[in-house]
């Protein structure tokens, strides 16, 4: 489809995206996560240092901007409310991110241990739902919360996207909430949850048990309903102290390393009070402690698994950001749950490369997937492309023999095209700026 924005870039007219074409675009995109380039137009360039046919015989760099540019997920004109109570602020993507999320609860059994912890999106563009966290690697972008096994897998996420009004009339704390949502898909399973202090309280934890899910996490001594004794200035500590108060099955412990540490759990039982260390005079690690650090890093995991060869780039589009993190991250689940059916054991560089050859050749037996040229009768649809100097046309027509481009051949490069300029006579590339070039 030709656009405005196409024929004030000078690129000729596009015609429609099909399957075929968005089956090369992703697969050249996961090619870009395993070689990374300063810009975009690297992969196309004919420089000796960057020279690689594989994209430019895939698909013409002109069409592939074409297509990332234009690269939409609903339509714009249907726009919801904003001063609707239930106005959803990811309705761009809603769709996509929410048929990522069923499937990926769909067709996997997560792992006995689990944990919930946030990630961030790295971007500074503008986006109302934008976090900034200092003590974050990824200081600015989107947040998103997720719920990972020990493999690394995602098996339930949400975006982080501001307050929540119905979430707040139901007198619930947004940390209860939001571990609530991610762990519906695993109640009555007795799995064991893990999180840090940002999510931990009494009150979740004895929510979650009701539900055949136990916890065990760091928690802050301000939550309702931790004891009053082990507070910040309660007590004065020595390197090995451990005092632990219970409450039903509810354990929590105060332990002193090189800074006090408090630790919920209703997943082990109460340890022993005391000063623990050892012949050095070391700290010797509770039971409690020693399984938190354990698993509590599953979601960092599957985070960086997916950066990794990550394919997301920078653009002011947050909707594009978080695509091509979701792509990223739906590889991974995938790479994942294929490791998990078998005994063979695979890379997850090998198992990318091998995605993106069954996508080429889905799309066409990896052949050279190309825009049809001007004239022919498979771009009868298309408007012919056309350039004017000094009051004169120029349009190029196809040719009975196969001729090398000539702006081409003044740069180095031998390529053969079947398009002449009717005017000029001249062999032209006509689906790059060869043409252009030429009469300009």
């Amino acid at each position: 489809m030709t656009t405005l924005t196409d024929l004030a870039r000078g690129l000729p007219p596009q015609p429609d995206v099909t399957e075929a074409e968005m089956h090369v675009f992703i697969a050249l995109t996961i090619s870009m996560g395993h070689c990374v380039r300063d810009e975009m137009t690297d992969y196309w360039t004919k420089a000796d240092n960057f020279d690689t046919a594989f994209y430019g015989n895939a698909m013409p760099r002109n069409r592939y901007l074409h297509i990332l540019h234009f690269l939409h997920f609903t339509v714009n004109k249907i726009i919801p409310d904003m001063k609707d109570e239930n106005y959803d602020r990811l309705w761009k993507i809603r769709n996509l991110f929410d048929i990522l999320n069923d499937k990926f609860s769909k067709f996997y059994n997560p792992s006995e241990h689990l944990a919930v912890d946030e990630v961030i999106v790295k971007f500074k563009g503008r986006v109302i739902f934008r976090q900034y966290i200092p003590k974050k690697h990824k200081r600015v972008g989107i947040k998103i919360y997720k719920l990972c096994d020990e493999t690394g897998y995602t098996y339930d996420m949400t975006v982080y996207l501001g307050r929540d009004r119905q979430r707040t009339a139901q007198h619930l704390t947004a940390t209860h909430a939001t571990v609530s949502e991610l762990t519906k898909k695993v109640q009555g399973r007795g799995h064991k949850l893990y999180m840090d202090n940002y999510f931990s309280s009494p009150d979740l934890f004895d929510d979650l048990a009701t539900k055949q899910i136990y916890c065990c996490g760091t928690v802050r001594p301000n939550r309702k309903g931790m004891p009053q004794d082990l507070g910040p200035k309660r007590m004065t500590l020595r390197r090995g102290d451990l005092h632990v108060r219970t409450r039903d099955d509810l354990t929590a412990i105060l332990w002193r390393d090189k800074r006090d540490v408090r630790v919920l759990t209703n997943i082990h039982g109460p340890p022993a009070e005391g000063n623990f260390c050892d012949n050095n005079g070391k700290a010797i690690k509770p039971q409690i402690v020693a399984d938190y650090n354990r698993h509590m890093g599953y979601v960092d995991k599957g985070d960086r698994m997916a950066e990794t060869y990550s394919i997301n780039r920078r653009t002011w589009k947050w909707t594009k950001k978080l695509f091509f993190h979701l792509f990223d991250l739906a590889i991974l689940n995938s790479y994942i749950l294929f490791s998990s059916l078998g005994d063979k054991k695979i890379l997850l560089k090998d198992f990318r490369l091998t995605l993106m050859r069954n996508l080429l050749a889905q799309a066409g037996q990896e052949r050279n997937v190309r825009r049809p040229v001007v004239g022919t009768p498979q771009a009868a649809a298309t408007q012919s492309i056309r350039f004017e100097e000094r009051g004169r046309q120029h349009w190029p027509i196809p040719s009975a023999t196969r001729r090398r481009c000539r702006m081409c051949s003044e740069k180095g490069v031998t390529r053969k095209v079947k398009v002449i300029c009717q005017r000029c006579g001249v062999a032209l590339c006509s689906d790059g700026t060869c043409f252009r070039d030429y009469h300009n």
